[in-house]
């Protein structure tokens, strides 16, 4: 059997745009002469819909669209994802049609409430999951969660069900996903495709989405395996792809890009996707002449041409001279607009209307943060006034220790690099250098500061990078606790300082703009931390 594979870029709520990228799939297959056609996960409502699920007009529309898409399902069989109301509940589903005719819709049984999934809050699950038998075929449809119980691969996610051991004996399953990126995760999607294929004993097509919708991305990278693990085809990442693939056909070999390909890919389609569906043509940059602003730079202008981006220079009393310099090589090397406007003027205005207010006291970080706020003021009105999305440039080490400023450098509407630790935005940045100065050996060369008073350094409030970011990702992303990071050598008053800035910092994070997540535990809705509360403020590191 011929499959077309329809690795789509769903857009959440664009119901009539998604039903149309559906039917390109399908007039591609039968150009191709496919008799099968599969699409993602609520291709038609796009992914994750969270509470616009609670407007009955879109379920409807989605219906409505479902019923006119199967009715073009003539001479193939067609499998898409929409919501489903039946007289259950709404459900998450899959409608299988053939020749014109709907023939069955399968519900999602797995309904995930971890991490950046909450489907429980909207969905109900299908208890009793069974094949679908047409006509010389029996088909195991599933949807992305249903595949992913297999304790073997993750003994911590297990399931009462097991939708893919009620598809034995089918000859072919399918897996409708929309399942979101981070670094690594094609890996284990091989990995747990090929399992889940060999303990069903059939070929198992697994069709991916691809597009940024808000912080979360989807990458694609659709897979289809034979029932012995050979992979038969794999999706490209970050492009959206109407896949053509022969089962029992040639192997392919798996391509696993480097870290700095997949995150530039990641952050480059989140950049142009979030832009492009929340209406903005354009983006704005305050170019410091740092790391983090020139790699976020570069990132807006590999996804939206340099044409598109504006830079915008705010030296301040505290600035150097080499910082207006790099800040300006960098806009010629990537051939970008850029402005310089200096804020000593609105600075001093701030100092000097609350002189009265603040006299006897001495200067500290309160005139560092006026700085700060000066510059973001600045850069929020050429966005108001020209309409260019700001992207806000602070990456995972600063947003996670609070070394940045609400309404200050956190003005903005989209955190590029907050899921970026700095280390990481040191090797990234070098690896788009590989073919010519991009950003200037000055940016990469100089120890990094906020320049917000004299002789300024990031080291002397924080540690250095490489331990601050080899704490970060065990407390942050690892939930390693305090005692067990000072059991692994590190040192007991640095965790405690850390942790510290960590927690006080969450009130910070609840405000800032959202972020592009490429890791398993971003600064987002995956991790829910409360703002008032006391754990491992007073007893981290209990009886030491």
């Amino acid at each position: 059997m011929k499959i077309l594979v329809g690795q789509v870029s769903p857009v959440i709520g664009d119901v009539e745009g998604n039903e149309a990228r559906c039917l390109e799939a399908i007039a591609a297959a039968r150009r191709g002469g496919c008799g099968l056609v599969v699409l993602p996960e609520l291709v038609l409502c796009g992914y994750p819909p969270r509470d616009l699920l609670e407007r009955r007009d879109l379920v409807d529309a989605c219906m409505e669209a479902a019923g006119r898409l199967a009715a073009q399902s003539q001479g193939l069989i067609l499998v898409f994802g929409t919501p489903w109301r039946d007289e259950i509940g709404l459900r998450n589903s899959a409608v299988v049609a053939q020749d014109g005719v709907l023939v069955r819709v399968v519900h999602k049984s797995l309904l995930p409430t971890y991490d950046v999934f909450d489907e429980h809050r909207h969905f109900m699950p299908e208890r009793d999951p069974q094949p679908v038998q047409l006509p010389g075929l029996r088909l195991g449809v599933t949807v992305c969660e249903d595949l992913w119980n297999e304790p073997e691969l993750f003994p911590n996610r297990q399931y009462e069900l097991d939708p893919i051991g009620a598809m034995v004996g089918c000859d072919l399953l399918l897996n409708l996903s929309a399942s979101p990126f981070h670094v690594g995760k094609g890996r284990t999607r091989l990995a747990l495709v090929r399992k889940q294929a060999a303990d069903a004993g059939a070929a198992l097509v697994y069709c991916n989405a691809v597009g940024g919708n808000d912080e979360l991305l989807f990458d694609g990278q659709s897979l289809v395996v034979q029932a012995d693990g050979r992979l038969l085809c794999q999706g490209p990442q970050f492009q959206a792809a109407l896949l053509e693939v022969e089962l029992g056909g040639p192997t392919v070999p798996f391509h696993a890009p480097g870290f700095e390909e997949e995150v530039h890919g990641a952050l480059v389609m989140g950049v142009r996707d979030y832009a492009r569906r929340c209406g903005f043509r354009q983006a704005l940059v305050g170019l410091s002449g740092g790391i983090d602003s020139a790699l976020v730079a570069c990132l807006a202008v590999d996804a939206l041409g340099a044409e598109n981006v504006l830079g915008i220079g705010m030296p301040g009393p505290y600035s150097s001279e080499g910082s207006v310099v790099d800040a300006r090589r960098l806009a010629d090397n990537l051939g970008m607009r850029f402005e310089l406007l200096p804020i000593d003027g609105v600075f001093q205005a701030h100092r000097q209307a609350l002189a009265p207010l603040f006299a006897g006291l001495a200067p500290d970080v309160t005139e560092e943060n006026l700085q700060a706020r000066a510059r973001g003021t600045t850069l929020m009105a050429i966005s108001n006034k020209l309409g260019h999305l700001l992207l806000t440039t602070g990456n995972k080490s600063e947003v996670a220790v609070g070394y940045c400023t609400l309404y200050g450098d956190m003005c903005g509407g989209l955190a590029v690099i907050s899921d970026l630790f700095k280390t990481d935005v040191y090797r990234l940045s070098r690896w788009l250098n590989r073919q010519g100065e991009r950003i200037p050996p000055s940016t990469l060369d100089k120890p990094p500061s906020a320049e917000l008073a004299p002789g300024q350094k990031d080291q002397d409030s924080l540690p250095p990078y490489e331990l601050l970011d080899e704490l970060l990702r065990l407390y942050v992303e690892e939930l390693v606790d305090p005692d067990e990071l000072v059991a692994r050598g590190f040192d007991e008053a640095l965790v405690r300082r850390v942790v510290r800035m960590v927690v006080v910092s969450e009130y910070k994070r609840w405000q800032m703009a959202p972020g592009l997540r490429i890791s398993a535990k971003a600064f987002g809705s995956g991790r829910r931390i409360p703002l008032a509360q006391r754990w491992h403020l007073t007893r981290s590191l209990a009886g030491r």
